[in-house]
């Protein structure tokens, strides 16, 4: 196939995500401006994220080895919104960091455009390549603050989690081109139809243990809590949301396409998987107190919640995958924006422990606010958007007639209602003799706090009024079926 002009067209938002980094990378040789570099990253984040408006009426197209449908663009946006608000928190993060500062935007852009190109991928070169442009600048951002012990533990473990995950997804790839001669998705599709085959079971295996690794599925969570709770707050926060959301789209589009990843003995292993990792993440967050180790187990429980549509993966499940991704996403950018606000550099570690938010409600109520409605909404109570994505996965399950499915997301969330409640009551508790980390007094008037409120709000208007978020879902779902092979 010979890439056209209307194919570039349609990759317009990656090329201006790219062009963005060629342009951050030449200010930074030119000279060093902390605040120029971060406006230039946010309106070439922005000119994408409008870009996409265009792409739509083209979609669904397909290049060689991607494909512009509706849950690309569903990711992109996503990833894009997501990319924003980090290197906005990144910029009140990094005001007094003493080290370079502009090349953690660098990095941010870097990483989006992996995102962004591992959400489109129908090929297995671009589906690795995108993995590596999306991980490799994460190892960066994670130890970005390398003073900090903790910071550079997190780049480390990040980096050995990626090789083990790197290896067996190159292994899998291997397998199913030994048994199929493709390493696009519609060949594998077409090779793997009527019989897998052991290696091209082994190989869809290692796939899934691949992405796994990435998602934090359990049994490849171990050292997730450890990377969220030392990397800097704005790279844990795009590392829980961009990259997660971009990961999880690939597994399901491969699952969706490719016969093999729908084998009676594959769904029975990620049923099981859901389960552990639902009741596993919660139960492990029970423990907790650090915010930060408490997210990060919290975000393996979602994504056990999430793998019930993987192992439906008819009816309603592209429809709840892609509201419950909106909702978490939301949630987790909220949750890790006022842990960002309240942290900085300069001032050493993460405000991350428990007890630095004791008592914020008698000092910042507004941004206690905030906090207390992701709690709520990642606990799934009503009037929150967090309610309105778990009540879709339950009627996912209920649908396919999963029940012990349905009872694993209903006993997980039960348990995460404890420690979530556990962190609301902190914030309001009285504060005698308590280690003070605050954020500034002026935090709602600057582009970070701003962000952080406007998260928030919508988090609220989604869970009361959620029609234009599932309508925008269907639409893109609805474009995603349409697309060619």
């Amino acid at each position: 196939m010979t890439l056209t002009a209307t194919h570039l067209l349609a990759l317009m938002p990656l090329i201006l995500v790219c062009f963005t980094a060629i342009v951050v990378m030449l200010a930074i040789a030119w000279r060093r401006h902390h605040t120029a570099i971060a406006v230039v990253t946010v309106v070439g984040l922005n000119l994408a994220l409008v870009s996409l408006i265009g792409v739509w009426f083209m979609a669904p197209l397909a290049t060689p080895m991607l494909v512009v449908d509706g849950l690309a663009i569903f990711a992109a946006v996503l990833i894009l919104i997501a990319a924003l608000v980090c290197a906005t928190l990144g910029h009140a993060y990094l005001e007094y960091y003493r080290g370079p500062r502009e090349e953690f935007y660098l990095l941010l852009l870097c990483s989006t455009a992996g995102g962004m190109t591992l959400a489109a991928s129908t090929h297995s070169a671009t589906l690795f390549f995108g993995l590596e442009l999306l991980s490799m600048p994460l190892y960066g951002m994670l130890a970005y603050t390398y003073h900090e012990r903790r910071s550079l533990e997190a780049g480390v473990k990040y980096l050995v989690l990626s090789a083990a995950a790197t290896a067996m997804l190159l292994f899998g790839m291997a397998l199913l081109y030994a048994e199929t001669g493709h390493l696009d998705f519609a060949g594998l599709a077409t090779g793997l139809a009527v019989d897998a085959g052991a290696w091209g079971l082994a190989g869809a295996a290692l796939m899934l243990m691949g992405l796994g690794f990435k998602l934090s599925i359990v049994p490849f969570h171990l050292w997730t809590p450890d990377v969220y709770e030392g990397g800097p707050g704005p790279a844990s926060t795009f590392l829980a949301s961009a990259s997660k959301v971009a990961v999880f789209v690939v597994l399901l589009r491969l699952v969706m396409a490719v016969p093999a990843f729908q084998d009676a003995l594959l769904h029975s292993v990620l049923a099981v998987l859901a389960i552990l990792t639902m009741l596993i993440g919660n139960l492990l967050a029970l423990t907790q107190s650090n915010l930060k180790r408490l997210l990060g187990y919290s975000s393996i429980a979602h994504f056990g919640y999430l793998l019930t549509a993987l192992v439906v993966s008819d009816g309603l499940a592209l429809e709840a995958t892609c509201v419950y991704l909106v909702v978490y996403i939301l949630t987790t950018l909220a949750a890790f924006g006022v842990v960002t606000l309240i942290s900085s550099p300069y001032r050493g570690e993460d405000a991350a422990a428990l007890h630095h938010y004791r008592g914020l409600f008698w000092r910042r109520p507004y941004l206690t606010a905030v906090l207390s409605v992701t709690m709520l909404s990642l606990a799934g109570i009503p009037f929150t958007a967090g309610f309105i994505g778990k009540f879709y996965i339950i009627a996912l399950g209920v649908e396919a007639g999963r029940w012990w499915l349905v009872g694993g997301i209903i006993v997980g969330s039960a348990i995460g209602l404890y420690y979530y409640l556990r962190v609301m009551v902190t914030l309001y508790l009285a504060e005698p003799g308590m280690q003070k980390r605050d954020a500034p007094e002026d935090w709602g008037v600057r582009a970070g706090g701003v962000v952080v409120l406007g998260v928030g709000l919508l988090i609220i208007l989604l869970g009361i009024y959620p029609t234009p978020m599932i309508d925008w879902v269907r639409v893109m779902g609805g474009a995603m079926l349409g697309a060619p092979g």
